[in-house]
């Protein structure tokens, strides 16, 4: 009889508790469906809910200009506008939104890639027609001091020198529309981010380094360890930290043109922006170890991403069509190696932080924020979202009134 009623009881506790138990896993469970319902309500903005002390918001409407906004909030505040398909009417869900693993893992290996079809055949159309009403404007290289490689070498070619167009940015809403692209082009969005961070900017005016048969090339030249002297470039540094790649200074080749093997143009040494030595002599004018130095193929509409801390060049040029390259160079948030931001024509101080005017003309929001000058992102810089919205990232208002009274300006 004891021995039953102990059972007995011992049930009746097991019953308690595992009904105790039972209520606790409904309770989580009720939480954790309530934690769905909060992140559906943020991707598919609606009314705000509350449970108990937890309080979810759905994220604001984005507005249709960028500009800074008055928030008390400590954390970084945003103010976001339309993406690509409302500003241009490009589809973005036919372009990746983050840097893949493959191109992530090939960069890293070779200071390089090529990121094929970048732009259509109409739009390499529209370039070439662009380039033929201003190619008298092109400036040859012929002085001897403007001379980039040596006589005989591979990348001299047979003695015409290279030709230089500038003004790409400054043709007017027709001609310069397919090179303004470039700045926030939605295929090239995501390796900006992933070379450069968010913020990144144009660093270098834009222009297009044109050869005819025989024409010029470069010796190479760059490296993070420069590749004549041996001394360490900062201006040039390639870094990968936890598997975030930033380069200092960040080329960028849109091929208007094929560039068949042979044909010459734009060449590398791969993995050279991993060098902690010069170049043995000769390498630099192509006599010598020729071997590593590599002419990648292109096709006209492609893009060549190179770290400047890669050694490169250019071989001389084989072709019987015109060489057409149209040259960018962008720097992460914080970094500059130009300085033409400042003002064009390099002679005044007045709007100090402007490209030149033509520059400006019926950009995107995106594209205007690749124009900001360098200063770190939490003090209101525009940054481009994944789908072409400008996101700008602001400290609390009580710490930027601080600033006006201690430094009695806007920024320290």
């Amino acid at each position: 009889h004891n021995r039953s009623h102990s059972v007995e009881e011992s049930s009746k506790h097991m019953n308690v508790t595992s009904a105790f138990m039972l209520s606790i896993s409904y309770s989580y469970l009720s939480f954790y469906m309530l934690l769905l319902l909060a992140s559906s309500r943020r991707a598919f903005p609606a009314a705000a809910f509350s449970f108990t002390s937890l309080r979810l918001r759905s994220a604001s409407p984005r507005s249709t200009k960028a500009r800074p906004v008055s928030l008390t909030s400590a954390s970084p505040t945003t103010n976001q506008t339309s993406g690509f398909s409302a500003m241009t009417g490009v589809d973005m869900r036919k372009y990746p939104t983050e840097m893949s693993e493959a191109e992530r893992y090939l960069f890293d290996l070779n200071g390089y890639i090529i990121i094929r079809n970048v732009l259509t055949p109409e739009e390499v159309e529209e370039c070439h027609s662009a380039i033929d009403a201003h190619v008298n404007d092109a400036v040859a290289r012929s002085d001897a001091s403007l001379r980039n490689a040596v006589k005989g070498s591979p990348m001299y070619g047979s003695g015409p020198p290279r030709l230089d167009l500038g003004g790409i940015m400054e043709w007017g809403d027709v001609q310069s529309r397919v090179f303004k692209s470039i700045l926030a082009h939605p295929r090239l969005l995501p390796l900006f981010h992933g070379l450069l961070g968010k913020g990144y900017r144009l660093d270098h005016i834009p222009f297009v380094l044109m050869n005819n048969k025989g024409g010029e090339g470069f010796q190479l030249h760059g490296g993070t360890v420069d590749c004549t002297s041996g001394e360490y470039n900062s201006n040039l540094a390639y870094t990968c930290h936890n598997g975030s790649i930033r380069s200092a200074l960040l080329g960028c080749n849109v091929m208007l043109v094929d560039h068949n093997p042979g044909d010459g143009g734009f060449c590398v040494v791969p993995g050279s922006h991993k060098s902690n030595f010069k170049m043995p002599p000769g390498m630099v004018d192509g006599v010598a170890h020729s071997e590593y130095i590599i002419q990648p193929a292109t096709k006209a509409g492609d893009v060549v991403l190179f770290s400047e801390g890669t050694v490169h060049g250019a071989m001389g040029w084989q072709s019987d069509q015109q060489r057409r390259c149209a040259l960018y160079r962008f720097a992460p948030a914080t970094m500059a190696y130009g300085r033409s931001y400042f003002q064009g024509d390099g002679t005044t101080h007045d709007n100090a932080t402007l490209w030149p005017s033509k520059f400006y003309d019926n950009l995107s929001e995106a594209q205007k924020a690749v124009l900001e000058p360098p200063y770190a992102n939490r003090l209101d810089r525009p940054n481009i979202l994944e789908d072409g919205g400008v996101d700008i990232t602001q400290r609390s208002e009580r710490k930027r009134q601080h600033d006006k009274e201690v430094f009695k300006t806007k920024y320290f």
